[in-house]
């Protein structure tokens, strides 16, 4: 290849002619969907199939019971198919290709997280899947009759032990129009008439999504007494290009918009949420949009933020994600830019923050580097506001999926810890 291509994964056909490659044209950037990419071994351009598909190809759903999640493409018997992974509508699912862009057909679906698959010698699909309810599971899927069986159900003698809460999917326009996609978790026991807090989670990325799946961290706090409401806004994948590119040049824009339109949407739909007793939390993205909100609304009453981005100038070049990240994102470098940078930081507004905030950090996070946190928490003591920092040892950017267990168990215990702190249930 001529260098031009991000490759997220490659494979050999099987006649040996040909390298199949899952890439991105970066035509927009990291938020670039990603395609089927056909290079001959003997050499020349790449082929490009199903350009036409407006859908991300690979897993980019969030989770936090698993880190690496995704299987590289499989071919089909005769090497006329590849098996891959397809993120829509917050399902990921099992899709199978031609090679000759002829035809594609949707092998394992449904509202579930595929995160990982195998063929038998047969074919048949072997899979883990997740949902809503169930953090994992194998299935078998036989290609011949369409059949698909449950192989396990690892979980089966806890959860009759536990109550857990149901996501109910929702779809709302925003005020261009837009559609978005979110759920809502009621409180786990819930009794029908009561008015209950909640909190809105925002996921990380921001080209990832929320979806069909199981999520720890949601069902703790609905077991502590909190309405759980998540959603995609615009510069999340699962949607689309035009979607997942909104957000470029724009943190701060049109996907706090989306943010804020959600949370009216929910309060106004949902008569159960009581809108005076709101909390807020996120992740990297998540952090940086937690951190942004809180220094430009006081509707909530609380806020996490979590290995979370404040300042894009001393963010520039440190990251493990690369030096040209805040170049694709904010569009601007900190000697042609400054201001553009400064402009979408939330620590530029660092003196709006009126919401007590937490602030969890990894002390080996190369992703986010903890000084973005510790920025923002002397600032905030330093004005007299009310905050915490709460420093993981030895813990990186993956803390809430593959960290050490008992910092994962402290991490969502402050999480609980503040929320009830703020918010009365």
């Amino acid at each position: 290849t001529d260098g031009t291509l991000s490759i997220g994964s490659i494979a050999f056909t099987p006649d040996g002619q040909h390298v199949l490659m899952l890439a991105s044209d970066l035509s927009c950037g990291f938020a670039t969907l990603t395609k089927i990419h056909l290079v001959p071994l003997s050499g020349g351009e790449a082929r490009v199939l199903f350009t036409d598909m407006d859908v991300q190809l690979g897993h980019a759903a969030v989770s936090d019971m698993r880190a690496g999640a995704g299987t590289p493409p499989l071919f089909s018997k005769d090497g006329r198919s590849v098996y891959v992974q397809l993120s829509q509508d917050g399902g990921v699912h099992i899709g199978r290709f031609a090679l000759d862009g002829s035809s594609f057909e949707l092998v394992v679906a449904g509202e579930r997280e595929v995160y990982q698959f195998a063929l038998t010698p047969e074919e048949n699909v072997i899979f883990a899947a997740a949902d809503p309810l169930q953090p994992g599971d194998l299935f078998s899927f036989t290609t011949g009759s369409n059949k698909e069986r449950r192989l396990t159900n690892c979980n089966e003698e806890l959860w009759n032990e536990l109550t857990l809460s149901t996501p109910e999917s929702f779809t709302f326009r925003t005020s261009d129009g837009w559609p978005i996609q979110g759920w809502i978790m009621k409180p786990a026991g819930y009794a029908e008439g009561a008015k209950v807090p909640a909190v809105l989670e925002i996921h990380g990325g921001p080209q990832a999504m929320y979806g069909h799946t199981f999520m720890h961290e949601f069902q703790l706090l609905a077991a502590a007494g909190y309405a759980v409401f998540y959603t995609n806004p615009r510069g999340g994948h699962g949607y689309g290009q035009v979607h997942v590119n909104t957000v470029r040049g724009d943190y701060g824009g049109r996907d706090y918009q989306d943010l804020m339109e959600a949370v009216d949407y929910v309060v106004n739909t949902y008569t159960y949420i009581d809108a005076s007793r709101l909390g807020v939390t996120g992740g990297s993205y998540g952090g940086f949009m937690t951190n942004w909100i809180v220094g430009h609304t006081d509707r909530f009453q609380a806020a996490v933020t979590q290995r979370s981005i404040s300042n894009w100038i001393s963010f520039y070049g440190v990251s493990d994600i690369g030096y040209t990240f805040t170049q694709d994102q904010i569009w601007g470098n900190p000697w042609d830019d400054l201001d553009k940078l400064w402009k979408h930081s939330p620590l530029a507004y660092v003196k709006n923050v009126s919401t007590p905030l937490l602030i969890l950090h990894g002390e080996q996070d190369l992703r986010c580097p903890i000084e973005q946190g510790e920025q923002l928490f002397i600032a905030l003591k330093r004005l007299g506001r009310e905050t915490q920092l709460i420093r993981f040892p030895g813990a990186d950017h993956n803390l809430s999926r593959s960290g050490h267990p008992h910092l994962r168990v402290k991490r969502l215990s402050h999480i609980v810890r503040w929320f009830v702190k703020h918010i009365e249930r």
